[in-house]
């Protein structure tokens, strides 16, 4: 036997304690979190989820020789108060290495490629080492565009070619596509490694059990960190302040995106009013997710809302009604059989320093009759 690794995958070792590593995640779901049957089993579920997304990142696609840009958080998998207008790509990179992305932009309205180190098992977070977003993307007249990825900037850039900046830490690009209206067009996205072989190095037992343990410092991680941040929004149920933002850059968060998560918590016969004006901004949005901080199933429920699919009123404020029946008004945002959860809304690139916007619970019936 060559090495301790080899050891560990020839005599079960590097499997038995991945089997136990997710044995143990289900203690997150046990330890100090609601007890009924519907949050129990979607916590479970969100760790077959994790799973299943950390197995596809970490074992399938986690060579950065040979990159693949691969939908890890989508409907059926989600976390983190994943934005149903988002549709998110990711990609494992590596410092010692070039890259290349190659794209035609589509219609979709905005796009945000960032750099990261690490990812969501990592007690150290995901801090940022690079973005580049629809603002500063240069594009061709026909389309298409380049993005080139490196620790050192290229000494110039053709026309339609950009540079996304990455240091020796970086392990993940995310690309996120957010589209505000279901015909826009997504960009057609390839990333390739440049100055060397493109194809993956052949498996090693270094790699399975590597990818093994990466599985499970992100489930047990995932799990941990957003049921602990759960927990913290509950100190201010049914309203909406603004997240702490280097919390939120240090965990994966964009920087040029204001965030306000929070709780809710409404009984059958209450509704949660929201009123907001929007500042001067790229985009919005407000979203309803479930204690775990997964998004509502947003395929079959109307549980989100943005800059243009909300109706707005005569100043130009918007009006957002959370509640578990149609009160019969505009924005209703559906609870899809929850009682509680977590929320989101979130402000993409705005002017100023946004105020908090207006929460209340009020009786449903009154709904109607508000001014």
């Amino acid at each position: 036997m060559s090495s301790d690794t080899d050891r560990r995958v020839i005599d079960g070792t590097s499997w038995n304690e991945l089997c136990d590593a997710l044995k143990n995640a289900g203690n997150v779901i046990l330890s100090d979190q609601p007890s009924d049957p519907l949050t129990r089993a979607e916590g479970f579920r969100y760790l077959s989820r994790l799973t299943r997304a950390a197995l596809q990142t970490f074992v399938e696609h986690n060579d950065p020789r040979a990159p693949v840009l691969q939908r890890v958080v989508h409907e059926t998998a989600k976390m983190g108060a994943d934005n149903p207008d988002i549709v998110y790509s990711n990609a494992a990179l590596s410092g010692e290495y070039k890259y290349r992305i190659r794209g035609r932009r589509g219609s979709v309205h905005y796009i945000s490629f960032a750099t990261q180190i690490g990812h969501y098992g990592r007690g150290a977070g995901m801090p940022p080492t690079g973005q580049i977003d629809t603002s500063s993307l240069r594009v061709r007249r026909d389309g298409t565009f380049e993005i080139l990825l490196s620790t050192e900037p290229p000494a110039e850039l053709a026309a339609g070619q950009n540079h996304l900046p990455i240091t020796k830490d970086t392990g993940t690009l995310i690309v996120r596509q957010i589209r505000l209206q279901p015909d826009e067009v997504l960009a057609d996205l390839r990333i390739e490694r440049t100055g060397g072989d493109p194809r993956p190095a052949p498996l090693t037992a270094e790699m399975v059990d590597a990818g093994f343990q990466s599985t499970s410092m992100f489930v047990s991680g995932a799990a941990m960190l957003f049921a602990t941040w759960s927990r913290m929004f509950q100190e201010h149920e049914n309203r909406l302040p603004r997240f702490d933002p280097e919390l939120s850059n240090r965990f994966g968060g964009l920087a040029d995106v204001a965030y306000y998560h929070s709780y809710w918590r409404l009984s059958p016969d209450q509704a949660l009013v929201i009123d907001a004006r929007p500042p001067h901004c790229d985009h919005w949005n407000f979203q309803l997710n479930n204690h775990w901080m997964e998004s509502l199933d947003y395929r079959y429920f109307r549980v989100h809302v943005n800059s243009a699919t909300a109706v707005y009123r005569p100043d130009g404020s918007a009006r957002i009604v959370v509640a578990h029946r149609d009160p019969g008004v505009p924005n209703w945002i559906e609870t899809a059989g929850h009682a509680f959860g977590t929320m989101c809304l979130r402000w993409v690139r705005p002017e100023g320093d946004p105020p908090e916007p207006g929460c209340r619970v009020v009786p449903l019936a009154d709904v109607q009759g508000l001014p």
